[in-house]
Formats: structure tokens, sequence, C-alpha cells
């Protein structure tokens, strides 16, 4: 069965530092790309970044330049997501997806089609 188990969230003091890790199995890991996404209470999901496992390529959100980074570990076939400098404006679930087609152009990566799978989310909470 396929998995994306997204984990690593909680209770943040603005302006520190979480890192989320999407642990995935029942797919060939190297064929897929993977993207974090979030949705803020009342709001619509959004892209936040993406890596491409075969080459590494990543891509990001724009207000999420310089804040987050997106990594792989391919042996423990596990992306994380390094996110600094939080406002509680990044207050949301974060969820991890995997797709074939996914992450191959940066104007797409946050196209929710293109992912074939879908992780639960993990809650990030910022306090202010």
């Amino acid at each position: 069965d396929v998995q994306l188990q997204a984990s690593g969230g909680g209770l943040v003091q603005a302006g520190g530092s979480l890192r989320l890790s999407c642990a995935a199995s029942g797919f060939t890991f190297d064929d897929y790309g993977i993207g974090w996404f979030r949705q803020a209470p009342g709001k619509e999901r959004e892209g936040v970044a993406c890596i491409r496992n075969s080459d590494g390529n990543t891509y990001y959100a724009d207000s999420m330049k310089g804040r987050f980074t997106i990594s792989k570990n391919n042996a423990k076939k596990t992306v994380y997501l390094h996110m600094n400098s939080l406002t509680p404006e990044d207050t949301a679930v974060y969820s991890c997806a995997a797709g074939q087609q996914a992450c191959v152009y940066p104007s797409d990566f946050a196209r929710v089609g293109l992912y074939d799978y879908w992780g639960q989310g993990t809650l990030v909470t910022v306090s202010s």
C-alpha cells in the first residue's frame, strides 16, 4: 500500500523553526515528485514547495523562498521541509503528496491534479 506519513508539526513561537518529515512507502520513490501543501483555517490549500526525487530539482512558492527549504533522504525515502522564521500566518495543516508528473515545471508545482497520492497532515501552530 502507498503511504505518505507527515510528521513533525507542533506549537512554536513566532521566529522559531520546525522540520517536517514525509515518510514514503509503497511506490518507487525516485520516480516521483513530492510536494508539501498547507491549508490554514478558512483558507484554500496552497502549495508550499516540491522536490523532484530523480534529480533533486526544487520549487517554492514565492512567499516561502528564503525561509523554507525542502530536502530528501533517498535511503530513508523521506522528504523534509525545514521551516525558519515562522510567523502566525504559517499556522496551517501541512500535508505531503506524491505524483509521477509532479514537480517537473515551476509553473505548475502546486497543481493538485498532478499528485497521485496524499498523506495525512500535520498541524503547525505558530504563536505570536
